[in-house]
């Protein structure tokens, strides 16, 4: 971008990015997790996650807060590329959220518009929208404009493949207690038969209302996928998650087409145009974007409007903190996700009630860093001076 149009881009509100600190953050889960794909060899138990987060300040003195996320790996390689791309971001007007979008992605687009380099954008987007959202003092769905004050919300933490069946029952009585309206078992073993059992057990647990999701985790060959969901047909599932690659839309799109219990799958995609494809298709009747993996809210409203337009259901992935504000937004009544992992790193909790996730009251995404980060931070970088 040239110098008179930086000029002319700043002439609406006259402020401008004058600091930002991008900061590498290894959370430590408390035990290590295992889903299908731990058990058919594909990678290990998952003892950690990496966050990215982004931290904005204008001339005015306006703040934003943002962050990206990997699991496993990836967590320094987004770091690296947030150092290489943020600086960009200083002298420019916040408010420009789309353009500046394009402008961090084309400053890396060598190395792709998908994937890590996304996801690094994701937290200074989403940093962006937060400051926007503050300086309006307006919560971040209220500037979006929402449809609800509260969301559906389902737990999936409680039911990994590590977790004993017992401890299955137990865990979904306490998800029921906290007021979560829904549970989500993982599936796909190599045993088959286990799957049906656990799942079988879990429904007789809960009764046959309520709702119940099982994810394969994209463990399943299309044979075996339409053998499990043709199982699975009898136990009224809200949906059956990933039975395939998560680049397999035709064959995705079969599945839906098939059966009456739903297909769901999107949250390992990392582009509007993958998400595209499984749109156009129909691969999906529930679609399951990230935000931070597609690269932030700006490719996230994108991704929503599109699917809207299909008429397909909504049920965001993982980061409930960012989540709930965006599926608030969403005209067809939307799932979140309840996964109380990233809990620690914020001083503010989300509160469910009667099934339902409350949508935060406060200015932004109503969030704040914890003291217990400073504790878990690699690496942090600063650029600018602050106002």
């Amino acid at each position: 971008m040239n110098a008179s149009a930086s000029s002319t881009a700043k002439t609406v509100t006259g402020d401008s990015v004058k600091w930002m600190r991008i900061s590498s953050v290894f959370l430590p889960l408390a035990n290590p997790i295992s889903d299908a794909k731990v058990l058919t060899g594909r990678q290990k138990p998952m003892t950690e996650i990496a966050i990215l987060f982004v931290e904005i300040e204008t001339a005015d003195g306006h703040r934003g807060l943002g962050f990206s996320y990997s699991k496993r790996a990836g967590g320094p390689g987004q770091f690296a590329h947030a150092q290489e791309v943020g600086p960009s971001l200083l002298g420019e007007d916040p408010s420009d959220i789309a353009r500046l979008w394009d402008k961090l992605c084309w400053a890396g687009a060598s190395v792709g518009r998908s994937g890590m380099a996304v996801q690094a954008i994701g937290a200074f987007d989403v940093a962006l929208w937060d400051l926007k959202a503050r300086r309006a003092n307006l919560p971040l769905a209220k500037l979006l404009g929402s449809h609800r004050d509260s969301v559906r919300c389902y737990n999936t933490s409680g039911g990994f493949l590590h977790t004993p069946l017992d401890q299955l029952m137990t865990n979904t009585d306490i998800s029921r207690e906290k007021g979560i309206g829904g549970i989500k078992l993982k599936v796909g073993q190599p045993d088959c038969a286990l799957d049906i059992h656990r799942v079988e057990t879990i429904r007789k647990h809960l009764g046959d209302a309520f709702p119940l999701m099982v994810d394969a985790n994209q463990q399943w060959d299309r044979p075996t996928a339409q053998r499990m969901c043709r199982i699975f047909e009898q136990f009224n599932l809200v949906w059956i998650e990933e039975p395939l690659d998560c680049y397999d839309a035709q064959g995705h799109a079969a599945l839906a087409a098939q059966f009456d219990t739903p297909i769901a799958t999107g949250e390992m995609l990392t582009s509007v145009a993958e998400h595209y494809e499984f749109i156009r298709l129909r691969g999906a009747d529930y679609l399951m974007p990230d935000a931070p993996r597609v690269g932030g809210i700006t490719p996230f409203l994108k991704i929503a409007a599109l699917a809207d337009h299909a008429g397909l259901m909504l049920a965001p992935h993982f980061a409930m903190e960012l989540h709930v504000h965006l599926a608030a937004c969403y005209s067809r009544e939307p799932w979140v996700e309840h996964f109380e992992w990233l809990e620690p790193l914020f001083n503010e909790k989300l509160e469910t009630r009667d099934g339902r996730m409350i949508v935060p009251t406060r200015p932004g995404l109503g969030l704040s860093l914890s003291e217990r980060v400073a504790g878990w931070t690699a690496q942090t970088v600063e650029f600018g001076a602050r106002a």
